[in-house]
């Protein structure tokens, strides 16, 4: 079975954090923490950092480490670091993703997580206070 390391970044604005909606492959249209695979001799820290960069055309500062989640998909392994964030530097734009929401506590249930990015949503509850 194929193992699978990556960093996802909760980016958090006041009271809301960002999902994105993927646009491709076997989960196209379901919604995730934006983010992507570590690089040989990269830290999830720097993973997520460059990743940001590429994929939504900002700089993100990582605030704190949130969980680290692991999940059983029918082909692959995932294991995901997960760290919230928040932007510094530049606007936000969606290069590889269908669309952005920024979602507050009263509708974090108004789209269609990715298995495992649903799990991340009670250490997102308790580090935010929600």
């Amino acid at each position: 079975m194929k193992a699978i390391r990556v960093s996802a970044a909760i980016i958090v604005d006041g009271d809301r954090i960002l999902a994105t909606e993927r646009g491709y492959g076997d989960f196209k249209d379901l919604w995730e923490f934006p983010g992507g695979k570590r690089e040989e001799g990269e830290s999830g820290e720097e993973t997520i950092v460059r990743e940001i960069r590429e994929e939504l055309s900002a700089t993100i500062v990582v605030d704190q480490s949130l969980c680290t989640i692991e999940h059983q998909y029918e082909s692959f392994h995932l294991t995901m670091d997960c760290y919230l964030c928040h932007v510094v530097a530049g606007e936000i734009a969606i290069e590889e993703h269908e669309a952005m929401k920024w979602l507050s506590a009263e509708n974090l249930m108004s789209v269609e997580w990715l298995p495992a990015d649903l799990k991340v949503l009670p250490y997102i509850k308790e580090a935010l206070g929600w």
